[in-house]
């Protein structure tokens, strides 16, 4: 039994479909198919049912998920205790974040390697979470900052916090940060939201169902800054987090006021490789990561609340 078979063991059943592991690890297919088999000849037992559209896992194979995870997962510890023992951290990390994570990190993150380890080469790329996590898994990235993201796959994630999601309206809107708004009034509020597909319009809707409202937006738009500038012009208000327009509220161009009944939230989680070794490099940049946005929250810049160690899964 070899790693790389329990690696493509991982992506296989995560995509149903050995095409698609082929093509995201960027091996040949029938290589990945005879590592399966072969898995199976040691095994004397099928992993998959093959059908037309694709393969599912069998008993077998389901149970064999996780105990392949933590295999996987020893393994990277094994390398990182090797690692510590080199003094310099060096190299290149590509790290992927969300569009309002990055509005207020790249700068604060990119000055801090830079402070610390100016031998490591930051690539920092920004998209939505689903194109980052696939990027992770392409290994296009060495780590990401994602919403929400469920450890599926060859992945493993570290909670950073529950951000909040505020109101913002423009400068004359008169929005209160001590005032809060119920969520239902956003029923006759003019808004400026994303489309369905993205995840925080997914995350207005469900409170919206909540709340017994349906959220009618005025506008649509997927870009942050467009998002920001149509407030800003009196277009309509919106719902977003406080630290990528911080500097805009306090220059008083934006107002801002929390929502409840219910509270809309999301958790920030950063997002590890499992089925590959993590650079002490790339865990250096994580962990700078999580302490300036207990940073930011602290002072205040970063609206929502560190996860504990003990909160963590």
């Amino acid at each position: 039994m070899e790693l790389s078979q329990l690696k493509t063991l991982i992506h296989v059943a995560e995509l149903g479909s050995v095409s698609k592991a082929a093509d995201r690890l960027g091996i040949a297919q029938p290589a990945l198919s005879r590592q399966i088999r072969a898995l199976e000849a040691e095994l004397k037992a099928p992993l998959f049912i093959r059908h037309g559209r694709g393969m599912v896992l069998t008993d077998l194979g389901r149970s064999l998920l996780g105990p392949a995870t933590v295999v996987l997962e020893e393994m990277d510890h094994i390398r990182r205790l090797a690692d510590e023992g080199r003094a310099a951290l060096v190299g290149r990390v590509r790290l992927g974040m969300t569009p309002t994570v990055a509005e207020v990190m790249t700068v604060p993150l990119a000055r801090r390697v830079a402070q610390d380890h100016p031998q490591i080469a930051l690539c920092l790329s920004s998209a939505f979470s689903g194109h980052i996590l696939d990027w992770l898994k392409r290994d296009l990235l060495d780590c990401c900052v994602s919403y929400d993201a469920a450890a599926t796959g060859a992945v493993r994630t570290r909670p950073i916090l529950i951000e909040r999601l505020l109101l913002v309206g423009s400068a004359s809107r008169g929005l209160r940060i001590e005032q809060p708004v119920r969520f239902a009034a956003l029923a006759h509020e003019p808004l400026i939201l994303p489309s369905p597909l993205h995840g925080l319009r997914r995350i207005l809707d469900d409170c919206a169902a909540r709340a017994g409202i349906r959220l009618s937006p005025r506008l649509e738009a997927d870009s942050l800054n467009s998002m920001i500038n149509l407030v800003r012009d009196g277009f309509g208000s919106t719902v977003l987090p406080l630290a990528p327009i911080y500097d805009r509220v306090a220059a008083g161009e934006l107002c801002v006021a929390p929502l409840t009944d219910p509270e809309p939230t999301r958790r920030v989680v950063m997002t590890y490789p499992a089925d590959r070794p993590v650079s002490p490099a790339t865990r250096y940049t994580g962990e700078s990561f999580a302490a300036i946005a207990a940073d930011l929250i602290e002072r205040g810049i970063w609206a929502g609340r560190v996860i504990d160690q003990d909160e963590q899964p």
